[in-house]
């Protein structure tokens, strides 16, 4: 999946890195070359995604949603497994490119998260993929483990890619057109939906996980369509929302529980849907048929992240679609409606297409990084303090 490299800023002294990002969808791993010669200049070169094995999408998914026997042996096996896959998309997309190893200046790597239990005693989050087998295999330094720095401050950890929203997003027009000048939610429909609210005003940039983005969606697909996704909407334009376990799902404590929080797939997951399945079967003795169910999924992913957006002050004037989502007409179409005097673009409406912003993310989370530079916001992940991200190995 190629989509042209878009630029906000050239430099022909720019420092060169890679960022990748396998999300909570599991749909690929997205991998981008960037141009990055200081914290607010950034092109994006080179960007394609690569498939994540049918096998090995499965046994992820199984381990970041059920417990199992024998889980530590499976999580060690899977860690070098993403590890040996994050490389080769590395060197695959070098080779495409034209780049040379010795060219980038650090790669950095989200990894695949199997667990994140922020709230808990011991708050915690584990993301796989090796990266001693990354800079072994491409011989360039490599940057990961981002979240755990922030927990250790007593953040959540997530969402880590609000400092790019600001730096790349938030309209800097209002000293010029005050009159033009936008407050705007960056919004990330993944696996889980995350917003980044970029004020005018001097307050604090805000941001959080909603809940659920594309992963209930694509959990009820596999199940019940065996598909892995509803394409554009498609399957779940065939049902219709049943109001009822809407209002079940709703009055989940996630979507009441004030910010910061952030969540992931081990807790909004397939068990979830059938969990609230089986309290409305409890109440009411009708059958709910799989489209009828993936519309109230589609839904819920869209109210419960517009619940978040209105009520933000000052008013918000335009929200940018990033993600999986944003290539959902239906959902994007929902969204607009549920929305009303918010303009809803994707992200490419800004120059960056929507794919290709969180694997960008962490690219400019690597410039950061090598630089000394602190690559979180206490007021969105609730941590005491900036602090510089992620480990270091060095090529």
């Amino acid at each position: 999946m190629n989509k042209p490299g878009n630029h906000f800023k050239q430099k022909s002294d720019s420092a060169y890195f890679i960022g990748m990002m396998s999300g909570t969808s599991l749909d690929g791993v997205d991998v981008v070359i960037a141009a990055i010669p200081t914290s607010n200049n950034f092109s994006l070169l080179h960007a394609k995604t690569y498939a994540i094995p049918e096998q090995l999408k499965e046994s992820l998914l199984q381990l970041s949603q059920e417990r199992q026997l024998n889980e530590l042996d499976h999580y060690a096996e899977l860690d070098v497994q993403m590890g040996h896959l994050f490389a080769s998309c590395c060197q695959q997309l070098l080779q495409e490119s034209g780049f040379q190893a010795e060219q980038i200046c650090a790669i950095g790597n989200h990894g695949q998260t199997l667990r994140h239990y922020p709230d808990g005693e011991y708050p915690t989050t584990l993301q796989i993929g090796d990266p001693n087998i990354i800079v072994q295999k491409t011989g360039i330094t490599t940057i990961a483990d981002f979240r755990r720095r922030d927990m250790a401050a007593g953040g959540q950890g997530a969402p880590l890619v609000p400092p790019f929203h600001q730096a790349f997003f938030k309209d800097k027009s209002s000293n010029n057109s005050p009159s033009t000048a936008k407050n705007r939610v960056i919004l990330n429909i993944g696996g889980i939906a995350n917003i980044t609210y970029l004020p005018l005003t001097g307050q604090a940039i805000q941001g959080y996980d909603t809940g659920p983005g594309n992963g209930l969606m694509d959990d009820w697909c596999l199940r019940h369509f065996d598909c892995s996704y509803d394409d554009a909407g498609k399957l779940a334009s065939q049902g219709s929302m049943n109001q009822p376990l809407l209002s079940r799902m709703l009055s989940d404590p996630y979507f009441s529980q004030s910010a910061p929080k952030s969540t992931g797939r081990e807790y909004f997951s397939y068990d979830w849907i059938t969990s609230k399945l089986d309290e409305l079967l409890d109440t009411q003795s009708l059958g709910i048929e799989p489209p009828d169910i993936l519309a109230t999924l589609l839904e819920l992913t869209c109210q419960s992240i517009v619940n978040e957006i209105k009520p933000l002050k000052p008013q918000v004037d335009e929200i940018l679609v990033c993600g999986g989502g944003a290539h959902n007409s239906l959902l994007m179409q929902r969204l607009q409606e549920l929305a009303p005097g918010i303009s809803v673009n994707s992200t490419e409406h800004l120059g960056l297409h929507p794919d290709w912003v969180e694997a960008s993310a962490f690219a400019w989370l690597a410039h950061q990084t090598l630089n000394g530079l602190t690559g979180n916001l206490p007021s969105v992940t609730g941590a005491s303090k900036e602090v510089i991200l992620g480990a270091i190995w060095p090529a």
